[in-house]
């Protein structure tokens, strides 16, 4: 999210690796009129977090344990049917777990992250609202050189009722001259810790990019 030119677009071609069909304002009235006007669908992948490994391998046991039914499906049955389903459970074991846990274990080597890139123009916040709907976390987008403007507020608003997470990102700080970079982006950010104050985000993260 952010206002009208601040690079949304351009971050999100270089974040991502998989595109959909309308990424990158791909639309003709888009290109037209060199602005976003619907929303854009990409993603990219990354390891999986240690986390949800953890919680991976928590669903995989509890998957594997079998139910009382199960059990009394067992106890109940002939010795034959016993003996051919031991001998099926032992020939799907690979180090312990059954192939299908084994499979969900590989599956699940990666994680996706779905970009959304929202419009920043006024006339476009419906679809913006439409955007922030499906979201679980905010890059919002600020350029460095002008600070807070008109959409970058209401954009906060927005990520304040959709989301618990977000991420302050400050684009276009190649335009600092090399020798004044450094501090001219602290200047920024603590413009921007000034605006974000008496919010839920007044501890977000900020991070300095060229996109």
């Amino acid at each position: 999210l952010g206002h009208v030119d601040t690079g949304k677009t351009s971050l999100v071609k270089t974040l991502s690796s998989v595109l959909s069909t309308a990424a990158l304002d791909k639309s003709k009235q888009s290109r037209a009129r060199g602005i976003t006007l619907d929303l854009g669908f990409s993603a990219f992948l990354l390891p999986l977090p240690e986390q949800l490994r953890g919680d991976q391998q928590t669903i995989s046991s509890d998957n594997s344990m079998p139910s009382s039914n199960n059990e009394s499906e067992l106890n109940s049955g002939d010795k034959k049917k016993k003996k051919k389903q031991k001998s099926s459970s032992k020939g799907g074991c690979v180090g312990g777990k059954s192939n299908s846990n084994s499979n969900l274990d590989q599956k699940y080597d990666l994680l996706q992250v779905t970009l959304v890139d929202c419009p920043g123009h006024a006339s476009l916040i419906r679809t913006i609202i439409g955007g922030a709907q499906i979201i679980d976390m905010v890059l919002l987008v600020v350029d460095a050189t002008k600070g807070m403007q008109t959409q970058t507020a209401e954009c906060l608003v927005i990520a304040e009722m959709t989301t618990r997470n977000l991420i302050v990102v400050l684009n276009k700080i190649d335009m600092f001259p090399e020798d004044e970079r450094e501090e001219r982006v602290k200047l920024a950010e603590k413009k921007i810790r000034l605006a974000l104050r008496g919010t839920k985000f007044e501890d977000a993260k900020m991070v300095g990019i060229s996109a």
